[in-house]
């Protein structure tokens, strides 16, 4: 079996699941955020009446990210009802303001995930997890209100597409140029209800964060969920971070996959971005460059780790910000903030003119700090670029890596980074 067919067997109970199976799932993760938190848990009530006790109070997660801090009475309420839950419930893991950052990032920082668990999350990009060779997968509130009382959910046993990646990524280029070329290759919907498996030398000389990118991404081109086969950096990793056993279990080399996606990222020989309005509608820089931009957003749960903000300062210091242009700095969670900080590389973005925020996920969607007006345009380094995604309707949204998103806020118009590394 593969490695997701594998962790979908134990976790029915069952000796071996194939393809296309609906089977019940005992759950080892269970996550929501303040986006659906409040929906959930007034589901979790309808089904439960007032005075329900939930299965577990470790393995539920509750984390505020999405309207951090409050952006409206409305928000405000949602949260009172979230923490009014938690301690009515007990629950043990609660990341409120100033103590997490966005899920997913908090999610495999604080160790909550291991290789062989079985996750969901009411999050579409819980997909992340899967960077640490588990399964993980979103779900709707309905679903995890019944999560949250019985500890199990229905999954349908996938058919696994197998993307190899060989070769070595060139100076310049990076993670997220990799999967924006698998997202053109494959489209967004070329792995509809599919595992979207990653291997290969490319993807094991990446760290744990540059992996990460693969799996949270995964989700663009319509996958249940993205997976890697945990090697020692995910056990080195998670040391000192869990309490719970690390496994580092594997897929079968005798799996049978659907199909094989082989990519060469040594023949990616220039930074990649996505244009309106889709992921997959990705193009070289050197066929935008020169494209106005006057708002750059470096974060969110794809790219606002530690490494990114660190490529970002070796970019923007001894620069300004082009006077055209705003740029929203944000680190995807307080650990990060707080090595950032350590490092002297909040004064870098402030000595360049950034608005550096604490974590939360601002631009990547139309919730809160950094929403676009009418004919904006926006070079992000988030996963999506939806008509809408972020604001007017009529702004346009690219997606690249945080040192194309640098670059262009220096120039005020789409640029390769490389000019400045």
């Amino acid at each position: 079996m593969t490695l997701a067919e594998k962790i979908l067997a134990w976790k029915s109970g069952r000796e071996k699941v194939r393809p296309g199976e609906i089977i019940t799932v005992d759950v080892d993760v269970a996550m929501s955020h303040d986006a659906l938190g409040a929906h959930t848990i007034a589901k979790f009530k309808d089904l439960t009446g007032q005075d329900g006790k939930v299965w577990s109070r470790e393995k539920i997660v509750l984390i505020l990210d999405h309207y951090v801090p409050s952006n409206s009475i409305e928000t405000a309420k949602k949260i009172q009802n979230i923490e009014s839950f938690v301690e009515k419930q007990g629950l043990i893991n609660y990341y409120g303001i100033g103590r997490g950052g966005i899920c997913h990032k908090v999610l495999i920082e604080k160790g909550h995930v291991v290789p062989g668990d079985f996750v969901v999350g009411t999050d579409s990009h819980t997909t992340t997890h899967g960077v640490m060779g588990a399964f993980a997968t979103g779900v709707g509130v309905d679903d995890m209100a019944c999560v949250w009382k019985t500890g199990k959910t229905w999954e349908r046993v996938p058919e696994t597409l197998f993307v190899e990646i060989s070769g070595k990524l060139k100076q310049g280029i990076y993670s997220k140029d990799l999967m924006l070329k698998i997202i053109g290759t494959l489209g967004v919907d070329g792995a509809i209800q599919r595992c979207v498996q990653f291997s290969g030398e490319a993807v094991y000389s990446l760290s744990i964060d540059s992996r990460s990118v693969l799996t949270n991404m995964a989700i663009e081109t319509g996958a249940t969920n993205g997976i890697i086969d945990p090697d020692t950096k995910v056990s080195d990793y998670l040391q000192g971070r869990t309490k719970k056993k690390v496994d580092l279990v594997q897929g079968d080399t005798d799996a049978r996959y659907e199909r094989f996606v082989r990519i060469n990222a040594s023949h990616i020989n220039e930074p990649l971005v996505a244009c309106p309005w889709s992921p997959a509608n990705v193009k070289r820089v050197s066929e935008l460059e020169g494209t106005r931009i006057n708002q750059a957003f470096v974060g969110s749960c794809t790219n606002g780790k530690l490494e990114d903000l660190q490529v970002v300062a070796s970019i923007v210091k001894g620069h300004e910000v082009a006077p055209n242009c705003r740029m929203i700095i944000i680190p995807a969670s307080q650990e990060v903030y707080r090595e950032a900080a350590q490092k002297g590389l909040l004064d870098i973005f402030v000595e360049s003119h950034a608005f550096v925020s604490g974590p939360t996920c601002g631009p990547c969607m139309e919730t809160h700090m950094g929403i676009l007006g009418p004919g904006d345009a926006m070079i992000s380094s988030a996963n999506r670029n939806f008509r809408g995604r972020a604001g007017d309707p009529t702004a346009n949204i690219f997606l690249a890596s945080p040192a194309t998103v640098a670059a262009s806020a220096i120039a005020g118009e789409i640029t390769d980074p490389r000019k400045y590394l």
